[in-house]
């Protein structure tokens, strides 16, 4: 397939490496251009390109930029191909990303930045820490290979967006339409927790949508706290304990 990241930072290096591996046609942007993208990202072939060019003649457009940055790349995504499989792999923190009323309000995350984007998206790889995605992938068929969900109104596109999650060396978990991909945001039991298919399915249908907002708040100052910056494993004990 030929799919375009925006953004080069953990989770978008990550994704050009792991797609570009499993032979797809990877370019990756960022709003500094192609100088600014790290040599980790370009290791398997990805091609760094201006902004500008990596929404054209796309069959997926992968936005892994901090949630908040969403609105300005709406004339971006309008250049894209009406079939352009858009995905949105981010998350709100009102920390990070400032007061978004609707999203305070309730509003489903992916469901605010498809009216931002003016595109349907695809809400994926946003539930699992970059460092697991970086280190824990597993060719199809380990025992202990970890699963991602997916969530997207679009059958096609959301089967299409699963097979990439493959790709990337992780069980595809088909969560269902966009309007449920609360079940996989900060503050849930799928959020971070590094499960398997079958555990996974029942952390999705386990999760509260009241009371994930004040478990992310609680969570994250807990790790703000910290004098030391917990490892990957330590992340995902305390983000299970949280649902204990």
């Amino acid at each position: 397939m030929k799919i375009s990241i925006i953004g080069a930072g953990a989770i978008g290096s990550n994704l050009a490496r792991q797609l570009s591996e499993a032979g797809h046609d990877v370019l990756i942007a960022t709003a500094s251009g192609p100088t600014s993208i790290p040599a980790k990202a370009t290791a398997t072939g990805a091609q760094p390109v201006e902004l500008e060019a990596a929404t054209q003649d796309r069959d997926v457009v992968i936005l892994a930029v901090p949630f908040g940055v969403q609105p300005v790349l709406k004339n971006l995504i309008a250049a894209a191909q009406e079939n352009t499989v858009v995905v949105d792999a981010s998350n709100y923190y009102p920390g990070m990303n400032g007061h978004i009323a609707a999203v305070v309000d309730g509003q489903v995350e992916s469901l605010w930045s498809q009216e931002q984007l003016g595109r349907p998206v695809v809400k994926a790889w946003n539930a699992a820490l970059a460092e697991t995605q970086r280190t824990m992938g597993r060719p199809a068929g380990s025992p202990d290979r970890l699963a991602l969900p997916v969530a997207g109104d679009s059958e096609k596109a959301r089967a299409t967006v699963m097979q990439l999650v493959d790709d990337s060396g992780f069980d595809a978990y088909d969560a269902g339409v966009l309007a449920e991909s609360w079940r996989l945001q900060p503050g849930t039991p799928a959020y971070c927790t590094e499960l398997g298919l079958e555990g996974l399915g029942q952390a999705l249908a386990a999760a509260e949508k009241d009371k994930a907002p004040e478990t992310r708040d609680r969570l994250m100052e807990h790790f703000v706290s910290m004098n030391t910056m917990p490892s990957r494993e330590e992340t995902v004990a305390i983000n299970r304990a949280a649902h204990l």
